[in-house]
């Protein structure tokens, strides 16, 4: 049980950071706008933004793909994720990486 619970989370944490890579549609849009949310922080340089970037893009697939799986944990009453809430997280994480994926093997 504990290492499906591992090999899942494992397997979503490195699909959120493949999505985050340059390759994902959402790169630029996501750079941009954290450029114009810290463009007034004089730390904040355009290489510093381009490696945020992906770690920014990988939160937000996490977050957002676990949605589902809390939901499920919650309407279950469940006090910890089992392998079939963290099977979701994992499905939601494919489904928010598609884009990305599709963009690897060549197809736009």
């Amino acid at each position: 049980m504990l290492v499906a619970r591992g090999l899942g989370l494992a397997a979503a944490g490195a699909l959120s950071v493949f999505n985050g890579s340059t390759l994902s549609p959402f790169f630029d849009s996501v750079a941009y706008v954290l450029f114009l949310s810290t463009r007034g922080y004089p730390l904040v340089t355009p290489d510093l933004l381009f490696h945020v970037t992906p770690f920014a893009i990988a939160v937000m697939t996490l977050l957002i793909a676990g949605i589902p799986a809390a939901l499920y944990e919650r309407i279950r009453g469940l006090q910890a994720s089992t392998p079939v809430s963290l099977g979701i997280w994992l499905a939601g994480t494919v489904l928010l990486s598609l884009p990305t994926l599709m963009r690897a093997v060549g197809e736009n």
